[in-house]
């Protein structure tokens, strides 16, 4: 551990025995348990939000999650001597769920609804001091629970579209490049199958209305977690703890719902009876209402992973194209028919 890093813990009041270093941050054993130190990477408002998510999740539902904890001034972002801005977070000696697992992969469904049912109604947060200096961010608003909601249902429309004009402009490029590689002939290949399924998945979203489902979030403070995936959720002796609440806000909760149940059926093939059990999970504790099926199945039916895996192309160097992108791009396209299986049988929708 650096210095500047050792000095932010001095700022709190523990005694440090021992300390590790894991993805960009570190593990901190200490006289009060483990605690995870990292680079806060979100706003002081975030930061209090997270918290305020946290304890009320305790409170009313029993439920374990980081909790950012405050330093000796009583602040939960501590500043080094450099000028960077750290958050110490509770942590939890455990492992990630094993998604690959039946019963964890259910397991973690389950758990999603307990929380999404306890982060419902979740009180306003309330706005921090305002700071002394410069503004942390430029343009940020407060975090309260209900913050901009209404602006979503439009956002979901203008983003596909915006991602599909993407898609196009990408393959007009490929198309002028000579030679072309690996990775730009299987873009090639499959892009028009591919991009009817982003085109259909736009024209299903104007076809239907949301305003119910937004407006419901917004008047009612319901939040999402907004990272809802196996590496933030932990299996600990004590049950389960969930981890990483950066993204938080009020929102339409089957975006969790949605993201979880498409990276677990990425890893699974989009094996039906997988995805079917993951839904029965989900719907046992909370209930899914037919306006969420549907926002489930629009999200699903929009090829996401092509997208990110050509945007990644875009923006990267191209000279060089990692092997691992074009293995990336051909599971895409050949899990497109186990896909196109898993929607029909689930979703009573095909293309």
């Amino acid at each position: 551990m650096q210095d500047y890093e050792l000095s932010i813990l001095e700022q709190y009041p523990i005694n440090v025995k021992c300390t590790r270093k894991t993805r960009g941050a570190f593990f901190c054993d200490t006289d009060q348990g483990l605690f995870l130190l990292r680079e806060a990477g979100v706003s002081r408002r975030q930061v209090l939000l997270m918290r305020h998510v946290g304890v009320h999740l305790y409170r009313e539902g029993n439920m374990r999650t980081d909790l950012p904890v405050a330093n000796c001034d009583g602040e939960y972002v501590s500043t080094s001597p450099e000028g960077r801005n750290y958050i110490l977070k509770q942590w939890f000696r455990g492992r990630e769920c094993d998604i690959r697992k039946s019963r964890e992969l259910l397991e973690g469904t389950a758990n999603l609804a307990h929380l999404h049912r306890f982060m419902q109604q979740v009180p306003p947060c309330p706005d921090p001091e305002p700071e002394s200096g410069p503004e942390e961010d430029s343009g940020e608003r407060a975090q309260s629970p209900a913050a901009d909601a209404a602006f979503e249902p439009e956002s979901l429309k203008k983003e596909y579209e915006r991602h599909n004009r993407e898609l196009k402009k990408i393959r007009r490029f490929m198309r002028g490049q000579s030679p072309k590689g690996e990775f730009e002939m299987e873009f090639l290949r499959c892009f028009d199958g591919m991009y009817e399924w982003a085109r259909q998945a736009a024209e299903e979203l104007e076809r239907t209305d949301f305003g119910e489902l937004w407006d419901g979030a917004r008047e009612n403070g319901a939040m999402i977690h907004g990272d809802y995936n196996y590496h933030n959720i932990l299996v600990t002796a004590g049950g389960y703890a969930i981890t990483n609440f950066d993204r938080c806000r009020v929102g339409i909760q089957m975006e969790d719902l949605y993201y979880f149940l498409r990276k677990a059926m990425e890893k699974h093939g989009w094996n039906v009876r997988s995805g079917d059990h993951m839904l029965d999970a989900y719907s046992a504790i909370r209930p899914l209402s037919g306006t969420e099926i549907e926002y489930l199945k629009i999200r699903l039916i929009y090829p996401e992973k092509f997208w990110k895996l050509a945007d990644s192309y875009y923006c990267s160097n191209k000279a060089w194209i990692p092997a691992k992108n074009v293995e990336k791009l051909k599971t895409v396209v050949m899990q497109t028919e186990e896909k196109s299986r898993f929607l029909e049988q689930l979703f009573s929708f095909s293309l």
